[in-house]
């Protein structure tokens, strides 16, 4: 099947097809067609449908009530800084001075 692929790719009535481009995936049997936005469904379109039905799935195995569609959740995250807050940082360095004093003390042959 690959070679009538590449013979026709030749002629130019077939050339907009691009069958040489996708010749050698005639026998990968996987999921090639769904990848492609010429096609009418792709693979984000497949994956929210997949999600939506385990979440049904999970929902009614677990015996929630059905969600309210009056309701809205709004998800917000906002970036608040990297590290310690200052109370934080002074007890992680208590913690770490603490440990640290172990460590010394099992280092010099104590208990």
């Amino acid at each position: 099947m690959i070679r009538p692929c590449w013979e026709l790719a030749k002629r130019p009535e077939f050339a907009d097809l691009k069958l040489w481009k996708w010749a050698h995936m005639l026998g990968f049997r996987g999921h090639f067609s769904t990848k492609s936005r010429s096609y009418f469904t792709t693979l984000g379109a497949l994956r929210d449908a997949r999600r939506t039905w385990r979440t049904e799935q999970t929902r009614a195995h677990a015996g929630l009530p059905a969600p309210d569609p009056s309701t809205t959740v709004v998800g917000h995250w906002a970036y608040l800084g990297t590290g310690y807050s200052p109370g934080a940082a002074l007890l992680a360095a208590h913690v770490w001075h603490s440990k640290e004093l172990e460590r010394q003390f099992a280092a010099e042959g104590g208990c």
